[in-house]
């Protein structure tokens, strides 16, 4: 089962038809039936986890990451945020930096970090998943 599948599945044991779903999210009429052909944004999967109340893993996955999976210790949270202020200087500090012909305004850079913070978090939790030795996995 796809992405698109599994909105549909979430949004109607909700109560919410895709079209309904796609008002509620602001997004453009039958956005959601183009998760078939074209991969969302992290922002938009994360918009339609918390309206339906389910994690983004399950949506993309169809099933939840255990508590400890799910969360990342401070020590990643700490990481993350010295590589995205990093990022943000080097985007701040380059001349040149446009978007369809204009100056990269703040909300952009905003974007772009918001963007890459959801990857990395997903990054380090897959990596804990795949390099953890068994020994040290809970079942």
């Amino acid at each position: 089962m796809g992405l698109y599948e599994r909105v549909k599945e979430v949004a109607k044991s909700k109560g919410y038809s895709i079209n309904r779903l796609e008002l509620e999210l602001g997004f453009a009429r039958s956005s959601i039936s183009k998760f078939n052909k074209n991969t969302p944004s992290a922002e938009k999967i994360q918009q339609i986890a918390d309206l339906l109340g389910v994690s983004v893993d399950y949506l993309l996955n169809g099933k939840e990451a255990s508590e400890k999976e799910h969360s990342l210790t401070a020590k990643d949270e700490k990481d993350i945020e010295k590589i995205l202020k990093q990022t943000e200087e080097q985007l701040l500090s380059q001349e040149g930096l446009m978007f369809d012909g204009k100056p990269a305004s703040q909300e952009a850079i905003d974007s772009i970090l918001s963007a890459m913070r959801v990857g990395m978090e997903m990054a380090k939790i897959k990596n804990k998943e795949k390099y953890t030795p068994k020994k040290y996995k809970k079942d």
